[in-house]
């Protein structure tokens, strides 16, 4: 009886110190990765400071004839941030970024046109049927302001147009074969519904999810997306780090 009990001490005890080793073990990690993630956000933060104070003297010419268009993302949580948006908006004017985009998925941004564009004095809403001459105009900033459900309706609207040609098409015509839709017929649709759009050159996400969150996809088969993180703790000296780091890439589209 005595060995017995002895033998389950043993076991407790022998349970209990592997618990404590597996706790210890997590809690070092987590302590080391939480100190990694500290250290690199204050590198951030550091770096961001100098590029914005001018100190980093590469980063002061950007070459901005390659971002003809800029998209940006926000989450749909932090869309309701305009004051940020705003702000973010007012940088990019500064750095002379003529033509923005702005998306989030329950359209929350576009509902706050309006707000936005108050806060801006020199901007305007870009309107799809002067798409050539708006992405000439180097006087404005032009806005554009999309949601998810923008991309839903010019998709429908589009397949809609292409079924209608398709069956004018075969009601005119005596062959009887299926026609097949390739990429051009679409773009042409969606152009034709005025839901083409410019493709952005550069697309910026903030918010925690690294996806374009539903984007029209159509828009975007060339284009370099980066996550910037939060929009609470937006940087001008980011902002400008990634932007020159995409004038720096060198884009290579294939055949």
């Amino acid at each position: 009886m005595n060995i017995r009990e002895e033998m389950q001490k043993a076991n407790r005890l022998i349970a209990q110190i592997g618990n404590f080793g597996l706790q210890l073990v997590w809690f070092i990690l987590h302590l080391s990765v939480s100190t990694w993630y500290f250290l690199l956000e204050i590198a951030h933060a550091v770096e961001s400071y100098f590029i914005s104070s001018g100190l980093m003297k590469s980063y002061k010419a950007l070459n901005l004839g390659k971002l003809r268009y800029l998209a940006i993302v926000v989450g749909s949580e932090e869309a309701y941030q305009t004051s940020k948006v705003s702000e973010l908006l007012q940088w990019l004017e500064a750095i002379g970024v003529k033509h923005v985009c702005l998306y989030d998925m329950e359209g929350v941004l576009k509902r706050s046109k309006e707000a936005i564009l108050e806060k801006m004095s020199n901007a305007t809403v870009f309107q799809e049927a002067d798409e050539n001459d708006k992405l000439l105009d180097q006087k404005h900033m032009m806005l554009e302001f999309v949601s998810f459900s923008d991309g839903k309706e010019a998709v429908a609207k589009a397949a809609n147009l292409l079924f209608a040609k398709y069956l004018t098409s075969n009601n005119s015509s005596e062959d009887q074969e299926g026609e097949i839709f390739t990429e051009p017929h679409m773009t042409e649709a969606l152009r034709a519904v005025g839901s083409g759009g410019p493709e952005p050159d550069l697309l910026l996400v903030y918010g925690p999810a690294r996806c374009h969150q539903g984007f029209p996809a159509w828009r975007i088969r060339y284009t370099e997306i980066v996550h910037m993180g939060s929009l609470k703790s937006v940087r001008y000296g980011s902002l400008i780090k990634a932007i020159y780091k995409f004038t720096m890439v060198r884009q290579n589209y294939g055949k």
